[in-house]
């Protein structure tokens, strides 16, 4: 039986990154793994508004670790940063997106026409990968705060993933995981998964292959409603990659 070629890894990010903290650049590195080659990678800043600061990070970061990679840097404002969409991103081994505003993320995509390209690459085989926001726009969508403060549904994603997605689940300093509940047990949201900090989730085709973690006992949820208009919650045991210990508590940023 053929494997299918479609591939995300969707992952929530550490909140609470220390100094020289390699946990971010782990799950970074194992969405590589999946790809058949890993080494023509374009980084997607559009939910932070291609910050330098974000770009200089990431480049940074595969300069130290992975100079043999073809990294490019893919910009939207204020205008494409390569001549052809479709023709730069069927080029790649690996499509990363960074975290951000997962509203802006997507209806900057959709004026430039790039939710039909990415569904393109992913059934071409390209890997789809990113944290927090870069993981939401995969699925139907998902809690977030990109319109204020206020945790609201997003139910505007690329809808690759028939799911709503959670990401950091975490129960210390973090509405999100109830909010995610909450909402799937209302029908606003549809049943899906969540992520706590350092988990990321790994689908081939439209199933869930496996959760992974950086994190020592941090898990991935499956979210389901009930009939009788509740929720139903089972945790997800994620298999630890890395060597690294869990953050610190930290105040929830823009996804």
């Amino acid at each position: 039986m053929d494997v299918d070629r479609r591939q995300v890894f969707a992952w929530s990010g550490l909140l609470d990154l220390r100094d020289g903290d390699a946990s971010t650049w782990e799950l970074i590195a194992h969405a590589l793994s999946l790809a058949p080659s890993d080494r023509r990678v374009t980084y997607v800043p559009t939910a932070v508004g291609d910050a330098q600061s974000a770009v200089d990070r990431m480049v940074d970061a595969f300069t130290a670790r992975r100079p043999d990679v073809d990294l490019t840097v893919l910009r939207l404002f204020p205008q494409p940063s390569v001549p052809d969409l479709r023709r730069h991103l069927l080029a790649q081994d690996v499509v990363l997106v960074e975290g951000g505003s997962v509203a802006n993320l997507v209806a900057v995509w959709r004026a430039h026409g790039l939710p039909a390209v990415l569904r393109e690459c992913w059934e071409a085989g390209v890997v789809l990968t990113g944290t927090s926001a870069g993981s939401l726009c995969w699925h139907v969508g998902g809690p977030t705060d990109s319109f204020g403060d206020e945790l609201t549904p997003f139910t505007d994603g690329l809808g690759l993933l028939p799911f709503s997605n959670g990401v950091h689940d975490d129960l210390a300093d973090q509405p999100r995981r109830r909010v995610h509940r909450d909402l799937v047990a209302s029908g606003a949201l549809p049943g899906g998964y969540a992520t706590e900090d350092g988990v990321g989730l790994h689908y081939r085709g439209t199933e869930l292959v496996e959760a992974v973690t950086v994190r020592p006992g941090a898990r991935a949820w499956s979210v389901e409603p009930t009939a009788d208009g509740g929720v139903h919650s089972e945790p997800v045991v994620a298999r630890r990659i890395g060597q690294h210990l869990p953050p610190r508590p930290a105040p929830p940023g823009v996804i």
